[in-house]
């Protein structure tokens, strides 16, 4: 918090500047509009996320090159916290510093925020006149169709020989029988270790000292250490929901895929929080509303102050939101200042073969294991294999497709 205070004057600043400059204000502007705009039709998880991305910042806009923009994706990938949202904030620190990464993260995690207090305080009316969530069975089988569909399309993307398509066989079947959430981080740790032996396919670059600035490191920390105390001396729920989020926030790697299963061990089975309805009904819904996968904590958080009332659920879900998106913000403001300088190293630029190719094979095992629950009724089959289907062939954006499955199970229902 601290660190967000420290840097307030600069952000006011930097808005400053912007009134004062025609051409760079227009700039960002339009910028944070794009932003805001994948923050509205965005669904279906990072690797969906990150096409759209590459369609609207890169070839519409040009903000980047592609291949800046999957250096940036991998660099998420081994970074602790949610990568899309992390990209973003990425972005926004290359083209305008902290003040407009801040922004970028504020744009892109507002509208889900505020969408997911609102389905939670709705599915808390719901059970409060006992009216079924089955409207939403649909919905589930589409997000996995997502997955599979954004996974083929990266790896067609970013891998080019025998070695890649080795790395993510692997990567698929190792995380499919040993599905935890340190498996992520150790086969993309792995993937990068086993690509950079290849260092010497790539030309030399001349590289420069390496400066490590450590600030956001103490800050994250400080951070964790004094949520940790207060929410100890005062028992102030609000408080301990912070530090569990931020706790979250902190260790998961890998998208909220394995955001999902933690977050239901903790609030669902161990603190009993949230029951296994209210937890199933919002990991549908995520897929219903836009942006970052991430924002299901904001829906666990509102709930788990739903005996609070609606002002409770609100601050539920804003101290949830808080806690999960910090860290990964802190994380990338530490790791990108020292990218440029890294990515000099052939070992760290053949490094990012194996780690395109082992998130390519995760993000295949968690479409697998998301659809081998759904696969003994026929209803989740067919749905997933007709949304493949759409995706494939037809120009139809998702937000449409997630919309049509919101209605065809209420029509159902």
């Amino acid at each position: 918090m601290r660190h967000i205070l420290k840097y307030m004057p600069q952000t006011l600043n930097f808005i400053t500047k912007l009134l004062n400059h025609p051409i760079r204000r227009f700039r960002y502007i339009i910028y944070l509009l794009d932003i805001l705009l994948l923050s509205f039709t965005a669904f279906g998880g990072p690797q969906v996320h990150l096409m759209m991305m590459i369609e609207r910042l890169v070839k519409k806009r040009r903000y980047i090159t592609e291949e800046e923009l999957l250096e940036l994706q991998a660099l998420c990938q081994v970074l602790p916290g949610p990568s899309s949202t992390q990209t973003v904030t990425a972005i926004g620190l290359k083209i305008g510093g902290q003040p407009l990464a801040y922004l970028s993260l504020l744009v892109w995690s507002l509208p889900a925020m505020i969408l997911m207090t609102l389905a939670a305080i709705g599915i808390h009316l719901l059970q409060q006149k006992e009216i079924s969530l089955s409207f939403t069975k649909f919905v589930g089988p589409m997000a996995v169709a997502f997955l599979m569909h954004g996974g083929y399309a990266i790896a067609r993307k970013v891998i080019r020989n025998v070695q890649g398509w080795s790395f993510l066989i692997i990567s698929t079947i190792l995380a499919y029988l040993f599905p935890s959430p340190y498996m992520t981080p150790l086969l993309i740790i792995s993937g990068g270790v086993a690509a950079s032996l290849n260092f010497r396919k790539h030309e030399k670059m001349e590289r420069g000292p390496i400066r490590i600035t450590w600030r956001p490191l103490i800050f994250w920390i400080s951070v964790l250490v004094v949520a940790a105390g207060i929410g100890t001396v005062t028992k102030s729920l609000p408080v301990r929901l912070f530090e569990n989020f931020y706790r979250n926030g902190s260790l998961v790697f890998g998208g909220g895929q394995v955001l999902i299963p933690i977050l239901y061990n903790e609030f669902v089975e161990f603190k009993h929080y949230l029951t296994d309805q209210e937890f199933l009904s919002g990991m549908a819904l995520t897929q219903v509303v836009p942006g970052p996968v991430f924002s299901v904590a904001t829906y666990v958080g509102s709930l788990s102050m739903q005996q609070f009332g609606i002002t409770g659920q609100i601050i539920g879900g804003f101290v949830a939101t808080a806690g999960i998106f910090l860290p990964g913000t802190f994380f990338i403001f530490f790791a990108y200042p020292i990218w440029d300088q890294l990515k000099k190293y052939r070992g760290i630029r053949a490094s990012l073969d194996g780690i395109h190719a082992t998130s390519c094979g995760l993000t295949i095992a968690a479409a697998v294991s998301m659809f081998e629950p759904m696969a003994i009724s026929w209803q989740p089959v067919l749905t997933v294999a007709g949304t493949l289907l759409v995706l494939f062939f037809t120009k139809i954006p998702s937000y449409l497709l997630i919309l049509a499955g919101l209605l065809l199970g209420l029509a159902f229902a």
